[in-house]
């Protein structure tokens, strides 16, 4: 098999999704997975693993992500890897591609397969990998390093717990080899794909279960 020739790729690990923000994590614990993406960062970076930091950014009026506010910031843990990283994005829309050079950039580098977190689970994680799959990527997500929050509207609500279990099995029944952080570190130091399954095995699993 081939060895897959990643990039980690952390998103939007801001202070927006932490106590001071508008939209808290709310699972898995922030404070553990913003651990997590610290140390997938270190893996990769002691690996030689490219590392990608992405914000997102919005005008200064904007009630979130607003451009040099405090919760437009990179949680400190994430913040001190700023320096080390070999690519900083921001970004305006919910997945990582649109409006940014980072697909250029990637194929300059020779990545193949880019490894997704950071947050949300449920907004520019999914919207990320959806947009990787015409692109030719292959795509990882860490499912200890990402998280969700509670959402209810007009259409219905969702515990964060639901919403997150929900979308990493959505995700890697077609999009993304879902796997833990440590699972992953193991992949990087022997040079394995991480296998992902698909639409029909998932399907003839979910009427078994």
């Amino acid at each position: 098999m081939t060895t897959p020739r990643r990039s980690l790729i952390v998103i939007d690990a801001q202070q927006e999704y932490f106590d001071d923000g508008l939209l808290p994590i709310q699972y898995p614990n922030r404070d553990d997975s913003v651990a997590v993406i610290q140390s997938a960062i270190k893996e990769a970076r002691d690996a030689g693993v490219p590392v990608v930091l992405v914000q997102h950014e919005l005008p200064a009026e904007a009630p979130v992500f607003a451009s040099g506010s405090p919760t437009w910031q990179n949680h400190p843990g994430v913040a001190a890897h700023e320096g080390e990283a070999t690519k900083r994005i921001s970004k305006q829309f919910s997945s990582i591609f649109a409006g940014t050079d980072l697909e250029s950039w990637l194929r300059e580098q020779g990545i193949d397969t880019i490894t997704l977190a950071g947050y949300m689970t449920n907004n520019c994680v999914i919207a990320s990998a959806a947009a990787a799959e015409p692109l030719g990527f292959a795509v990882e997500v860490l499912s200890d390093a990402t998280g969700a929050i509670d959402l209810a509207n007009e259409a219905g609500a969702a515990p964060a717990r639901q919403v997150h279990e929900t979308l990493m099995a959505l995700l890697h029944s077609n999009w993304a080899a879902v796997t833990d952080a440590g699972t992953w570190a193991t992949a990087l130091r022997t040079g394995e794909p991480l296998a992902k399954s698909d639409l029909v095995t998932s399907a003839a699993q979910g009427r078994g279960a």
